[in-house]
């Protein structure tokens, strides 16, 4: 499916970033906002045109019901409605069918229901609106018209998969542009470009190999295991990360400013430190209105730990309609309150054990993230942690397990799996990250021009292998 590419997301960018300056250039800001209106308006109904009019009665719903709380009708009514009517609306696309699925194996009735698609995006524009209904019966959001409020909710460069926005960072750009900002534009290419680089060069050439294993599962032995589960570990984030950035430098182009989303996530040295890096936006979004809101740390200590606990959980039950996502937000639940633990006894360790301890955990949840069942990651588990005896390694090899799980392999295969895992995790752990890189998005040269052409040349030669953003599935 064309809208499935990667390329896709950004196709609009050349025609609708044309017609947004020149508005701007001639002085008639007013048209910014119907022109990125238009351009994520296609943008969705190439995907479905039908799942659009969902998106659209969404928006039309909790403006109204935004607007009742911001004229001081004060009464929670209009709160809870609002936030009742995103819950639902996503209960039913997103969890209807794993709810009578259970409901069949616990009951053993034989309920049949056409399967619901999942609308794209769903998770995300929803968060945006529970924040935004939220915000206004605390009156900490300003009124605007419904042309603003509906592009914050459909801008596409962030509406499939993020960064999660704030009604109050996104509504007072737009419109606001006044001149043509040529250091922005350059800046947002640059952000751009990183991403594509850690998208189609780094996660969609691990994605061949990551695939293939964890579709053959019970053909892996002890270093097989090691392989599917690294391999996803850096897959994952480079792929995400890689969307945030293309996310991110294409807001720049319209001179508008995502809010960052990753911050070196692998180089944490506990798990709350995990969680201030990865997927910053969710983290804070969760904090703001799940765990604040639950009582936070205003509280005993025995509850402050259970809403720590709860907040992850229904983090992990928001990523999928799934037991293996529940055990995955369940098992960082439970290691952010050991970690509450741990420092309230006043423990402590050296940097290198916390960072190897946090790592270690964080890879080894992904497999719960990852697999397509629980009998799949409890195989894979048992795998890793059933190492050969010496006699046995080099009939158990990663040679072997690529030959059974790839097909016909060989030694630069390999070899260049060890490549791709080396660099993934050479970068992710002692490279600067994105943000940290604001001397190159400075002025152009024809140093930092050569090598945009070469890091463009070398994305351009890898997007017939480009596979789908992982986080288009949540």
């Amino acid at each position: 499916m064309l809208f499935c590419d990667p390329i896709y997301l950004f196709c609009l960018l050349p025609v609708t970033g044309v017609m947004y300056w020149r508005a701007v250039a001639k002085g008639r800001c007013e048209r910014t906002v119907p022109i990125l209106l238009l351009g994520s308006a296609i943008f969705y109904c190439t995907w479905s045109w039908r799942f659009f009019l969902v998106l659209l009665g969404s928006a039309v719903v909790n403006y109204w019901v935004g607007q009742r709380c911001l004229r001081g009708n004060g009464s929670k009514v209009w709160l809870w409605f609002g936030v009742s009517f995103d819950l639902l609306l996503l209960g039913y696309f997103k969890y209807f069918n794993f709810f009578i699925e259970n409901c069949n194996a616990l009951l053993g009735t034989q309920w049949t229901f056409a399967k619901i698609i999942l609308p794209l995006g769903i998770s995300f524009y929803t968060f945006q609106q529970i924040a935004y209904v939220v915000d206004c019966y605390q009156h900490l959001a300003q009124p605007c018209c419904f042309s603003k409020y509906l592009l914050f909710v459909t801008f596409f460069p962030q509406l499939v998969a993020g960064p999660i926005v704030h009604y109050q960072e996104m509504v007072p750009q737009f419109g606001s542009q006044k001149t043509v900002d040529w250091d922005t534009m350059y800046h947002g290419l640059w952000v751009f470009l990183f991403g594509l680089f850690k998208k189609v060069v780094i996660a969609d050439q691990l994605a061949h190999y990551v695939n293939s294993f964890w579709a053959n599962v019970s053909n892996l032995q002890f270093l097989g295991a090691w392989a599917a589960s690294l391999g996803y570990t850096m897959q994952l984030y480079f792929d995400f990360s890689g969307y945030a950035d293309m996310a991110i430098g294409s807001g720049l182009l319209f001179g508008i400013r995502l809010p960052e989303n990753f911050n070196s996530p692998y180089q944490a040295l506990n798990i709350q430190d995990f969680w201030r890096r990865w997927h910053m936006t969710l983290s804070a979004w969760l904090k703001c209105y799940v765990y604040i809101p639950l009582g936070g740390n205003r509280c005993s200590f025995a509850r402050a730990c259970t809403n720590l606990f709860l907040t992850f959980f229904i983090g992990g039950i928001w990523h999928g309609a799934a037991w293996t996502f529940v055990i995955w937000g369940a098992l960082h639940g439970a290691a952010a309150a050991l970690r509450r633990v741990w420092k309230k006894i006043g423990c402590s360790c050296t940097p290198a054990l916390g960072w190897f301890l946090t790592f270690s955990f964080v890879n080894f949840a992904w497999i719960f993230f990852r697999a397509p069942n629980l009998p799949a990651a409890c195989s894979l588990l048992q795998k890793m942690f059933s190492p050969p005896l010496s006699a046995d390694l080099l009939n158990e090899s990663l040679y072997t397990a690529l030959l059974k799980c790839i097909g016909p392999a060989s030694l630069t295969m390999t070899a260049t799996f060890f490549a791709i895992i080396f660099s993934a995790a050479s970068i992710s752990l002692f490279f600067r990250n994105t943000k940290m890189q604001e001397s190159l998005f400075q002025k152009p040269s024809v140093c930092k021009t050569f090598y945009f052409v070469i890091i463009f040349l070398l994305c351009y030669s890898n997007l017939e292998q480009q596979k789908d953003f992982l986080y288009w599935n949540f």
